[in-house]
């Protein structure tokens, strides 16, 4: 089968992290035997810190005309779609709306599809359904959270484009039974949904710990992620490592001082020594629909802490050992989990066998082309 793989966020040369879970995910389900081409949305407007002065707005506008049109990524044939819109604080809901043109037209000339899957019921999915109606082709949607939880996405008005997309949807792909349960409440029907685990790499060889002991903590510095409880459990003696970039980074290393190493956001790989090197990965995060950072980091024998309540951390507690569970907001017993985590060695060996036996990539890619199927059907 020919199959359409539709996201916002996926690699590009000016974000080369930007959906990394997307493309491997693609990849995978090209190895499990689906024909893959990737369309990503390429936004051509440039952020607002960019325009704060002439030299910077200069830059940002070279650097969009620099953007390539296609690439091969692994193998993969790639397509970015370009489309222009209003800022997203005031219009994210309709942005379908303004992409769509774009995407048809790139749709109609690298056809014909056999099936679309469109990462997000919004902006992909509602973007692309109209074209998949049109010409009769079925339209699969991964749902990773975003779609249903996001604040940009509750108003009346972006919760039905939501909901209409996911009713209209032949497959919904969800990354937690948490996210399938709020995606079915949302649609009003959960016929035609399952959950398909996302999954990380296995690595054979890992490089040598840190001499001392460090947490990591991998994930976008946002107020949802909850980095200051990590700062505030932070045991006596113990490195803090901080992968990611965000809003609340700045106010972050004020408050750290020493006792953190800020890496910002690095390239997959290189965030992914620099996690295996770590003895723990804290992410207390809400609203967590699922959380690839877990799995990675029991991927590497890390031992990785999330929270009660939390739809992705308890599923992925629930499937083996190697996830330990912790109320929110509360770091005495975020502190208690990251030296469990750190003393514990047999912890670490059951982290990693949790992983290998749940969240490969190539189970991602057989549960994903099981899908595909399913939504043929």
């Amino acid at each position: 089968m020919r199959v359409a793989v539709i996201a916002e966020y996926y690699p590009r040369p000016h974000l080369p992290v930007s959906g990394v879970w997307a493309h491997r995910q693609a990849l995978a389900a090209r190895d499990a035997g689906a024909d893959v081409h990737v369309l990503a949305l390429d936004r051509l407007v440039p952020p607002a810190r960019a325009v704060k002065s002439p030299a910077a707005l200069a830059s940002a506008v070279s650097d969009i005309a620099r953007r390539p049109r296609h690439a091969m990524l692994d193998g993969l044939e790639v397509d970015y779609v370009r489309y222009v819109s209003p800022p997203r604080e005031r219009a994210y809901a309709s942005w379908h709306r303004w992409a769509r043109p774009a995407l048809e037209r790139a749709l109609d000339a690298a056809g014909p599809f056999d099936l679309v899957h469109a990462h997000y019921a919004h902006l992909a999915g509602a973007a692309a359904l109209p074209w998949a109606r049109r010409n009769g082709v079925p339209l699969a949607v991964s749902v990773h959270g975003g779609d249903v939880l996001a604040p940009l996405l509750s108003t009346p008005s972006a919760r039905k484009t939501v909901a209409s997309v996911l009713r209209a949807a032949d497959g919904v792909l969800c990354n937690s039974y948490a996210t399938l349960r709020n995606a079915a409440a949302l649609a009003g029907r959960r016929d035609r949904m399952r959950v398909v685990h996302l999954g990380t790499d296995l690595p054979d060889e890992l490089p040598p710990k840190h001499a001392h002991p460090t947490v990591a903590t991998v994930g976008a510095v946002d107020p949802r992620k909850r980095h200051e409880d990590v700062l505030e459990a932070l045991p006596d003696g113990v490195r803090w490592v901080v992968i990611g970039d965000g809003p609340e980074l700045e106010r972050l290393e004020e408050r750290a001082g020493s006792r953190a190493d800020f890496k910002g956001e690095l390239p997959h790989h290189e965030a992914m020594h620099e996690l295996a090197r770590c003895h723990a990965m804290a992410l207390p995060s809400v609203d967590e629909a699922f959380g690839v950072a877990y799995i990675e980091a029991l991927a590497r024998r890390v031992p990785a802490i999330g929270c009660e309540g939390e739809g992705g951390p308890e599923e992925i507690a629930a499937l083996g050992a190697g996830m330990l569970l912790v109320p929110p907001r509360d770091p005495k017993a975020l502190r208690h989990a990251i030296e469990r985590a750190m003393d514990d060695d047999a912890l670490a060996e059951a982290a990693r066998e949790t992983a290998e036996r749940h969240f490969s990539w190539p189970a991602c890619g057989r549960a994903t082309v099981d899908a595909y199927e399913a939504a043929l059907r």
